[in-house]
């Protein structure tokens, strides 16, 4: 029996100790924070979108250029075996009307539960509040409540997720040891990012709304999804597929009736009354909401009313809010520091998973897929190079 070590309590490492248990190993997963999955836990407050029901080819097209890199993996694990997966943990699910994939029970924690005793009724040990900091000679070292901790393993898993949250685990510290160990890691930037917006104070009163029904373009790329109003700008699902073109410096421009048809909207402008408000023939004649009208007064000072601003109104904003608040990050592992199996060249026996590596999507459940999908190819790869190499 090997011992397999797992650095990193989250969906991708707990995937591969499940792995490396089935294949007969001693497993530890040790986790910075004082419990585990604690990014998982507040994903599934607003209810744990945990995949997307599509076919691979569809679901792949989420991934931009890190598709081919995780296509085996996540043909191995794809929206369907998630599926399956949890019902196996006795947690049923259902899809919603956009394909998205929920638990009945719409939390993660029952989900977890369930998960974290078949892990225990299995073997796996679990630390808490164990912090990686390195090697000494080919030992791991550990900060502790007990102290310093050296473990001699025989394979690692290293899934400590991005340089997002860090309250919650992911902080991003891991890159140094790698880096200093000359493994190739791309730098982190926000992924799923919210935009920095610095409102009038007649926005004020719509702080917490959503703006719904609209078209987002940035960079080529449409989202129809919604954004809310926040004091610090705009945040939500109908922006975050945007970042990667948002991050290069794409302008952002939103259409605020994307069911209107030119001609329809031309005619409606033409019958407008000259002694009727913007507003009220925005509120009257388009059936806009409060936010959208007030947005486009925002966005549109001193513009006259016209197809283009109404279709294709240009947002001014200040950028991608912080990394810290960032959903994820892109960046971390190259996949040219990796072999096909995840294991980096230069430390034979320790492998990546997760957010760790280089690759972004968007949310709407393929965070989670992929994030389950590599850690189980991190661990199964791991078992399978311990059988090698025995």
């Amino acid at each position: 029996m090997a011992q397999a070590v797992v650095i990193g309590g989250g969906p991708a490492g707990l995937m591969a100790a499940g792995e490396l248990v089935a294949a007969g190993h001693d497993v530890l997963v040790a986790e910075a924070k004082p419990s585990v999955a604690r990014k998982l836990l507040m994903a599934g407050k607003s209810g744990l979108n945990l995949t997307k029901d599509e076919s691979l080819e569809t679901f792949l097209l989420s991934y931009g250029p890190g598709a081919e890199w995780l296509r085996p993996m996540l043909a191995e694990f794809d929206a369907t075996a998630v599926q399956d997966w949890a019902r196996d943990l006795g947690q049923e699910v259902f899809t919603g009307s956009t394909g998205r994939v929920f638990p009945k029970a719409m939390k993660a924690s029952p989900l977890l539960r369930a998960w974290l005793g078949r892990l225990d009724a299995a073997g796996v040990h679990i630390k808490t509040r164990w912090r990686w900091t390195g090697w000494n000679g080919d030992a791991l070292e550990f900060d502790t409540p007990k102290g310093h901790r050296q473990i001699e393993a025989d394979t690692t898993i290293l899934a400590m997720g991005g340089a997002s949250w860090a309250r919650l685990g992911s902080d991003g510290a891991w890159a140094r040891l790698l880096q200093e160990a000359g493994v190739d890691l791309s730098p982190f930037a926000p992924a799923n990012s919210a935009l920095s917006v610095d409102w009038s104070a007649h926005m004020q009163p719509h702080f917490g709304a959503a703006i719904k029904s609209v078209g987002w373009t940035a960079g080529g790329v449409i989202s129809r999804g919604e954004a809310t109003i926040s004091s610090k700008g705009l945040e939500g699902g109908g922006l975050y597929s945007l970042t990667p073109a948002l991050r290069e410096g794409a302008p952002l421009s939103v259409d605020l009736v994307p069911d209107l048809d030119v001609t329809t909207l031309q005619q409606k402008i033409a019958a407008k009354k000259s002694k009727t408000t913007q507003s009220q023939w925005m509120k009257k004649s388009l059936h806009l909401s409060p936010q959208k009208i007030a947005l486009y007064h925002e966005m549109n000072r001193g513009s006259g009313l016209s197809v283009e601003t109404l279709k294709s109104l240009p947002l001014s904003h200040a950028g991608l809010r912080p990394m810290d608040e960032a959903i994820s990050t892109v960046g971390g592992v190259r996949q040219g520091a990796l072999d096909e199996g995840l294991m980096l060249k230069s430390r034979p026996g320790m492998f990546c998973a997760g957010e760790m590596l280089d690759w972004e999507a968007p949310t709407g459940g393929y965070l989670l897929t992929a994030c389950l999908a590599t850690g189980r190819w991190a661990g199964r790869s791991a078992a399978n190079w311990l059988a090698r190499t025995a």
